[in-house]
């Protein structure tokens, strides 16, 4: 049977002759062009993803199965020297790599390949970014190989590889090309239509030999525009037809060939009032420049992380002498924890590390938006994107490749872009409603138009109505506006890493304040030693207590690590540990064995203790009252006693002040004693705080509040905050935040500056707004421009212009919010 006039359903291509490869697809029977298009469609419909073919908005790729070469090729991808390079290897054999795609033509892409990616058996997580065109894949090695991810991707019609920045810029480039060639084309070929029309606006009295030559100019003219520039709108509205959907595609082709339909019949009629070429041309070139500017803004989108992942180098100085400092050059991936590398001035500092030698100034804007250099001299931490200002730098790695704090933030902003805000799924549902009700309203203008005039007139005034109504701007309304905002925050060094955050953010009635980390600098120093025993030396106390809070990162067990006694008091006696437990928000206990004696000691809040050592001294009660105290005791009793300092930040004040006007409700939940909580929240005239608090408390705090009807936000730094971080409405992570903090944080502030925390509200606000004000020009602007076009007052040339200035200018109002 021939099926030369049918096209494949999978890729669109045509079936060649005498070829019969049926796909079954919802009872009926489907043509594909080739065996693997046939076995990747039904793959697709056997495995419950059909509605793949109705979501779509670009036909897929030709499907070529890999042959064994390939195959063979995908294999490397396996050997572990190869998954050294962009592998980051987790916990519980698991592996995340970031994988480049290729193939992507529309937003059912990314949801196809989502879907067929998280059933596969052994994958964990798919964090997949539309604007970035970029997937981060979570496995479990054990269970599934990256070759066989990599194969499954191919499959399904795309491909993929590890990423690289440069190609991904590549491709950007090139698809950018292609669109500003079509926009020139059409650019041109509206010009010179214009130019070939204008006579016939100016003058009544041309002559029938020149009218000819301006018909026939104007309709070679429109030409280009009309079969090549209007391709992209054709194509995706043959497919809407083909799915049984509408899209912002669908009223857009059937007004341009509809236009051009009814120019060309005037011009074969001869009759110069029916056409239109100009106006046909203007409004493809008017609708090109509104892709062109929702594609920069797409790629604006996911321009931070691209940013980001371009400021490591390729290559380093590695030292291979460190006496010498001879240095060899090094890729940057080859990099290990504990090699040495010299990084000159004016060179990016390619790992997390730690200065063995040197004094330099580091530029850490591209991080932090900080734009003074920090000094950084021998012990100082250097972080990976950071530009060397003044002089040499010898650096030991402590970070490299995956693990480095830049790693991190590229991850967050990935998923940040990967996730839909809730505006722009409601936005996308309204314009595709709307969509279905202009066409319906088109066919009953049309019916009427015809009964009072005549079918040139009725179609004429059909497409002036399909124009004026694009849903264009009702698409363009919350992406610009989102992308623009976080653009803008991430130079203040602000990163919003979920894509809800800026919509609660204009939301919060109240905020929960940690305040060790987040209140205060979190650099605490022993101010004050008791020691209560009165058989152990002052050394040997401290030193049990040091023992305890050995390989700790909280900042009390540092304080405690770095405080000293004068040297010839400190205990000489062999003091073992065993059975060390950490009980988080609480303290730390474990067995000691002291001068033959073996008991269990423990060092942390009071209460604690007391549990271990019996009832507290007298003294302690008097301790408590004039701060941080962290009490010390065994089975016998309280043996020793620390009173902390903590600084208060410099910037708090200003954040809090600027938070009460705009009118949100303050609160400082601490894990400290009451004594320490209270003189804090007096001094900084916070009226609601708890103290002692523990992880399950603060989390209970903040719920409580949110079942009040609060809108909370919470901000804090610590491993027991991640809880209440997790289930606030929307959460704030500190600068130098522990790495779980980061991870269930929405914002995540990269410089030190807590004073920026307002103008993140105050940004989000504005955001709000200006989404809001672009929602309700859409809105307007259809109410009024609808019965305009119905009552036949609105020509297409003037359509067009109205569309496309309703599109600029809701992109217009949303980059007011870079500023």
């Amino acid at each position: 049977m021939s099926r030369e006039s049918s096209s494949c359903f999978h890729c669109g291509l045509p079936v060649p002759e005498n070829t019969h490869l049926p796909i079954i697809y919802e009872q009926r029977e489907e043509p594909a062009c080739c065996a693997g298009c046939q076995a990747v469609a039904q793959g697709i419909i056997d495995a419950g993803l059909g509605n793949y073919y109705k979501n779509r908005t670009a036909d897929a790729q030709q499907a070529v199965l890999p042959p064994d070469e390939v195959l063979a090729q995908l294999k490397l991808y396996d050997l572990p020297e190869v998954q050294a390079e962009f592998v980051e290897t987790l916990p519980e054999n698991e592996k995340e790599a970031m994988l480049m795609l290729s193939g992507i033509t529309c937003a059912a892409c990314t949801w196809l390949i989502e879907q067929q990616l998280l059933r596969q058996a052994g994958i964990v997580k798919v964090e997949l970014n539309y604007s970035t065109q970029r997937v981060r894949v979570r496995w479990d090695d054990t269970r599934v190989q990256l070759s066989q991810i990599l194969q499954l991707i191919q499959k399904t019609g795309y491909s993929a590889a590890p990423y690289d920045a440069q190609k991904v810029e590549a491709q950007a480039v090139a698809e950018r090309k292609k669109l500003l060639i079509r926009m020139a084309v059409a650019g041109l070929s509206s010009a010179q239509t214009m130019m070939f029309a204008m006579p016939t606006y100016l003058y009544d009295d041309i002559e029938q030999q020149y009218l000819t030559i301006l018909h026939w100019g104007g309709f070679l003219m429109a030409l280009p525009a009309i079969l090549y520039s209007a391709q992209p709108f054709y194509r995706g509205a043959w497919r809407d037809l083909c799915h049984r959907r509408t899209g912002m595609d669908t009223p857009v082709a059937l007004a341009l060939l509809l236009g051009f339909a009814i120019s060309v019949y005037a011009f074969v009629q001869g009759a110069a009032a029916g056409m239109h070429f100009e106006s046909v041309s203007m409004f493809v070139f008017f609708l090109l420049i509104g892709r062109f500017m929702e594609l920069t803004m797409r790629h604006k989108a996911g321009d931070a992380a691209e940013r980001l992942v371009k400021l490591l180098p390729a290559f380093c100085h590695k030292i291979i002498d460190l006496d010498n400092e001879t240095t060899q050059e090094a890729p940057v991936v080859s990099l290990k924890v504990g090699d040495v590398i010299a990084v000159r001035a004016g060179e990016i500092v390619p790992v997390d590390g730690i200065v063995l030698r040197g004094t330099s100034e580091l530029n850490e804007a591209m991080l932090t938006g900080e734009s003074v250099p920090i000094v950084k001299v021998s012990g100082s931490r250097v972080t990976a994107g950071t530009l060397n200002v003044s002089s040499l730098l010898i650096i030991q790695a402590e970070q490299v490749g995956n693990q480095t704090k830049l790693a991190h933030i590229v991850k967050l902003l990935d998923r940040a872009l990967a996730q839909k805000p809730r505006l722009a799924e409601l936005a996308e549902r309204y314009a595709a409603r709307f969509t279905l009700a202009i066409l319906a309203l088109a066919a009953m203008t049309f019916a009427y138009w015809v009964w009072r005039t005549d079918v040139p007139q009725a179609l004429w005034v059909t497409v002036s109505l399909l124009v004026i109504t694009c849903p264009c701007a009702l698409a363009l309304a919350t992406p610009a506006a989102l992308a623009a905002s976080m653009g803008r925050l991430a130079s203040v060094g602000v990163l919003v890493a979920r894509g809800h955050a800026l919509e609660t953010l204009a939301q919060v009635s109240d905020a929960v304040l940690d305040k060790t980390g987040t209140l205060t600098e979190g650099k605490f120093s022993v101010n004050q030693f008791v020691n209560f025993s009165g058989s152990l030396k002052d050394g040997e106390v401290i030193e049990i207590a040091q023992l305890l809070e050995q390989n700790s990162e909280h900042p009390i067990a540092r304080a405690i690590l770095a405080f000293r006694q004068p040297e010839d008091n400190l205990g000489k006696s062999a003091i073992q540990i065993a059975q060390k437990l950490n009980k988080i928000g609480h303290g730390v206990s474990a067995q000691i064995t002291l001068h033959g004696q073996t008991q269990i000691w423990a060092i942390g809040k009071p209460d604690f203790v007391a549990e271990i050592a019996g009832n507290p001294p007298p003294e302690l009660d008097e301790l408590a009252i004039r701060g941080s105290l962290i009490a010390l005791g065994n089975q016998t009793g309280f043996q020793a006693a620390f009173l902390l300092h903590d600084t208060v930040r410099a910037d708090v004040a200003t954040m809090l002040a600027k938070l009460r006007q705009q009118n949100i409700d303050l609160h400082m939940v601490s894990g400290d004693n009451h004594a320490a909580v209270s003189q804090l929240a007096h001094e900084l005239n916070i009226a609601h705080y708890g103290a002692g608090a523990l992880p399950e408390d603060k989390l209970a705090y903040v719920q409580n509040l949110q079942a009040s009807g609060k809108c909370v936000l919470m901000m804090g730094d610590g491993i027991n905050d991640a809880p209440v971080l997790a289930a606030a409405n929307v959460s704030v992570a500190v600068a130098g935040s522990a790495d779980v903090a980061r991870d269930g944080a929405d914002v995540v502030l990269l410089n030190e500056d807590l004073s920026v925390l307002p103008t993140i509200l105050a940004q989000a606000k504005r955001t709000h707004l200006i989404i809001h004000q672009n929602l309700w020009w859409a809105l307007g602007y259809n109410g009024v421009v609808v019965p305009l076009a119905v009552m036949g007052w609105v020509t297409p040339w003037v359509a067009a212009i109205g569309m496309s200035a309703s599109s600029l200018l809701v992109v217009g109002n949303a980059l007011r919010l870079r500023k």
